[in-house]
């Protein structure tokens, strides 16, 4: 068994710096409580803002995120946040990896929701996260309610699946029911990590959660009260 940080922030639109700090913070206090990984919402380092994402989008190796490298390797931390990154092809939803002692990684958005056809364009690739033996499938918001996506992972044996999520308080209860369905229905733990506060024209809702391979909730973060907190989470194989 190892423990899985989600991080239920609320970012500043548009304020990098601020939002890294927030980043830290949540990190060690991940790391101090024994995480071997935290995941942070969609987006998560800019905030969820579609029309600022041209000028926002960070570059794969941007130094400005050196500081979390350091963070991974120095507490034996796998690290994922959520950031608009730059692509031949334009601007695409990532999630950011970093893990101790190894060169950062990728994951971007592979089923973009309509309202963000005209801002990003897709990413390509699935990707696991291998944490001991537990094996994590990333999605990102829109995708994670979509079967299609489920079904690309499902070759990959994930035993956990991923939703970082920017969602308001609608999606979020069809979010839960979808992803508790999907929980049951394919014995497989789900995570789900919501951001918190003003997000584009919406307000990111929390109530993160977590179901178990039987579909039984497990885990739930009140949004009243878990602004920038971590909820620990064991996961197993």
């Amino acid at each position: 068994m190892v423990f899985v940080a989600l991080a239920q922030t609320q970012s500043i639109k548009g304020n990098i710096e601020l939002n890294l700090a927030t980043h830290v913070k949540c990190i060690e206090d991940a790391a101090s409580n024994g995480a071997a990984a935290i995941f942070f919402p969609e987006l998560s380092l800019t905030g969820y803002e579609p029309e600022l994402a041209g000028s926002l989008a960070l570059d794969f190796k941007d130094s400005r995120l050196n500081m979390l490298q350091e963070l991974s390797d120095e507490n034996d931390i796998t690290i994922g946040i959520g950031a608009p990154t730059r692509h031949p092809e334009g601007v695409r939803i990532s999630m950011i990896i970093f893990k101790p002692e190894q060169t950062r990684t990728i994951y971007s958005k592979q089923w973009l929701h309509e309202d963000e056809l005209p801002y990003f364009v897709p990413g390509n690739q699935p990707v696991i996260i291998q944490l001991g033996d537990v094996r994590v499938a990333l999605a990102i918001c829109y995708e994670a309610l979509r079967p299609e996506h489920f079904e690309l992972v499902r070759p990959l044996n994930p035993t956990v699946y991923l939703a970082s999520v920017a969602k308001h308080e609608p999606g979020v209860k069809e979010a839960h029911h979808y992803l508790q369905q999907l929980a049951k229905t394919n014995a497989i733990q789900v995570l789900f990590c919501n951001a918190m506060g003003p997000s584009d024209n919406f307000v990111s809702a929390g109530r993160s959660a977590v179901w178990t391979a039987t579909g039984d909730l497990s885990f739930k973060m009140r949004s009243d009260e878990w602004k920038n907190k971590i909820m620990l989470v064991p996961v197993t194989p």
